[in-house]
């Protein structure tokens, strides 16, 4: 009777610690779940260079400023929405002139290219006209921080930490395991000592 009690807990535990950690690979479907750290939207993004778009919704016909940090040599940036952009070598930004005829709403991936390197993000076309003066201070954006890759050779434990709600749910599965387990266990010792 002991041995049927034993495996029962045994039984339990391993079925939420399959759950548990089912759960937790669940994150964003190809079980990195980085809670958006990569800030290029895309899973395959990691470059050794910085790259970024500012402002990342723009009108069309606005000036978008393009940046490419840490590139050793000449970066091209493309997109669907801009004609090719060359950033020189020892330079980090340019700009490019967003189509007149871009759609409000549509969504635009702009690549990236340095070296045989390339990262991508996204730019959106909000509604309205550009009247965007970069001239005038009170109208230029702070630059959001640049996108860069994983720092190699630390396994992915930099720039992270934990997702609450997964710690959360793979908590409350095992101890509800846990507890059901005992729950049966003492039940049934109760049972035969009457």
């Amino acid at each position: 009777m002991h041995a049927i009690r034993v495996a029962s807990a045994a039984l339990l535990g391993a079925t939420a610690l399959t759950l548990s950690a089912t759960a937790a690979l669940a994150g964003n479907g190809d079980g990195n779940s980085d809670g958006g750290r990569d800030s290029g939207r895309g899973n395959n993004n990691i470059t050794s260079f910085g790259f970024n778009v500012q402002p990342q919704s723009i009108a069309a016909g606005g000036r978008l400023r393009l940046t490419a940090e840490s590139c050793d040599s000449v970066a091209r940036v493309s997109s669907e929405v801009f004609d090719t952009v060359t950033i020189p070598k020892g330079q980090s930004s340019a700009t490019a002139l967003i189509d007149a005829d871009a759609r409000a709403g549509s969504v635009y991936q702009v690549t990236f290219q340095c070296g045989n390197e390339s990262g991508h993000t996204e730019l959106t076309i909000a509604p309205g006209r550009a009247g965007t003066n970069y001239s005038d201070p009170t109208q230029v954006q702070v630059p959001a921080s640049v996108q860069r890759g994983v720092k190699a050779g630390v396994g992915g434990s930099s720039g992270g930490g934990f997702d609450l709600k997964e710690i959360g749910l793979g908590t409350a599965l095992i101890a509800s395991c846990v507890g059901t387990a005992w729950s049966m266990t003492r039940r049934r010792v109760t049972d035969e000592e009457s």
